[in-house]
């Protein structure tokens, strides 16, 4: 049945793999649990209510990733998102959680009527092969970035913006956070050269185990307040019912208090960050699993559009922001997945979180972080794939791949890329090579930084 339904044969796969591959996954996006709620309170919400939808609106979005496209790809509510929807629409905008997720739910909707239409696979085919190589590039170091920022090895600096941390200044926290991480990245290093299956999800587990030890013998401090809670799974109460708070309430809220210029605006930041991180995840998580075809087209992609425009939309209905394909996914593509089944994993696993909830969201950041870091190697590997001996082509992948990190923004790094892409080749006697659909984004994202 696993066969028939998934390919597993046909994808050079077994079960043995693709369940390592859904674990690792979820390994890896499990922070999502504890974060989420943590953004989305600010507005408001309650957080074991949003926990509990951030959980479910994830099962959600991954078994339709699995059962509509056979990809690994995990979904889940998008940080940048939350925050934009916590921060910006519900904090210095001034309106409530409920016209937000409405504001969500109808970015869901154009979402499934661009998919269907074959909007968003044209956008995602025309995009040139060389730059959805310096997409996949650029989102490993973002990855990367993350995993440095997750560890707690780079820390704000006045003079040069980030910097190492310092292990002595607090290290019973901060310190042996970054050390801990540091032996992460390592373990997973060596295992993966010595063939070990499953060696990313086994450093996952090496690295919070070391951090539980350090804990019992007071190396490592329990500072909650300093962000640095305890690695050790304790038992709360919880209750299931607490979705009630928010199941529902995008239909519930004072809508007439809305002005409909800034609902627009909100629909449409929405609809920019979440399109173009969504499509810019599947480019990176499918180069690196091998699965673009010659001209870096996805099989399948309208089927993985739709499980992440569906998913937005019942991401909403329960109570969270935008439900998107999550980069994190590329752990599980590291670690072998191909198919579906590894989605299925992923998907069942964060449905049992919702029980298991204090378990899961005890994983430390520096424990997942070598993971990331370690992937982040693994899809830079891609930018030996680009074509440096065209100028045209090789300028917009690196300025794409430079800007995606340091922007700290998928979205804002395929801007880049696009508009650098148009602008190089127009003035470079190249406009032949720009296809329209490629002018017509280039206006679009400029339009999005002069009115959004």
């Amino acid at each position: 049945m696993l066969e028939k339904w998934f390919k597993l044969k046909e994808n050079d796969t077994n079960v043995r793999t693709e369940v390592i591959a859904g674990i690792t996954t979820f390994m890896t996006m499990a922070y999502i649990l504890a974060v989420n709620p943590s953004i989305l309170s600010a507005a408001g919400m309650d957080a074991g209510a949003v926990l509990i939808a951030t959980a479910i609106s994830s099962f959600i979005g991954t078994l339709l990733m699995a059962f509509l496209a056979n990809y690994p790809f995990a979904l889940a509510p998008g940080l940048g998102l939350a925050a934009y929807f916590a921060y910006t629409v519900c904090g210095t905008m001034g309106y409530s959680w409920q016209i937000a997720l409405l504001a969500v739910f109808v970015e869901g909707l154009i979402f499934i009527v661009l998919s269907v239409t074959n909007v968003r696979e044209a956008i995602f085919n025309a995009l040139p092969v060389q730059l959805k190589k310096g997409i996949s590039v650029g989102i490993g170091l973002y990855v990367a970035f993350i995993g440095l920022q997750n560890a707690g090895i780079v820390a704000d600096s006045d003079s040069t913006l980030v910097t190492v941390v310092d292990f002595t200044a607090d290290f019973h926290t901060a310190g042996i956070s970054a050390v801990l991480a540091v032996i992460g990245t390592f373990l997973i290093a060596v295992l993966y050269i010595k063939g070990v299956k499953g060696s990313i999800l086994i450093g996952i587990l090496a690295t919070w185990i070391l951090g539980i030890l350090c804990q019992l013998t007071g190396l490592y401090s329990v500072v909650p307040e300093a962000g640095y809670s305890s690695l050790i799974p304790s038992w709360s109460s919880f209750s299931i019912s607490a979705i009630g708070l928010t199941f529902g309430q995008c239909f519930m809220g004072d809508f007439g208090s809305a002005k409909v210029l800034d609902f627009v605006v909100i629909i449409l930041a929405f609809l920019f960050v979440d399109m173009f991180d969504t499509i810019g995840t599947l480019i990176g998580c499918a180069s690196k699993a091998d699965m673009l075809d010659e001209e870096g087209r996805l099989p399948r992609i309208k089927q993985a559009l739709l499980a992440d425009a569906i998913a937005t939309g019942a991401g909403a209905v329960l109570g969270t922001a935008t439900t998107t394909t999550f980069v994190e996914s590329s752990s599980g593509v590291a670690a072998g997945g191909r198919t579906g089944l590894a989605s299925v994993v992923t998907g069942f696993l964060f449905l049992i979180s919702i029980f298991f909830a204090p378990v899961f969201t005890t994983i430390p950041g520096f424990a997942t972080a070598p993971a990331l870091l370690f992937i982040g190697f693994l899809m830079l590997s891609e930018i030996t794939r680009i074509d440096f001996d065209s100028m045209t082509e090789a300028v917009p992948a690196y300025l794409c791949l430079l800007t995606m990190p340091l922007l700290f923004s998928i979205s804002d790094g395929i801007a880049v890329g696009v508009i650098s892409y148009v602008v190089i080749n127009l003035f470079s006697g190249k406009a032949k090579k720009i296809t329209p659909l490629m002018y017509i984004l280039a206006v679009l994202f400029i339009c999005k930084y002069i009115f959004l």
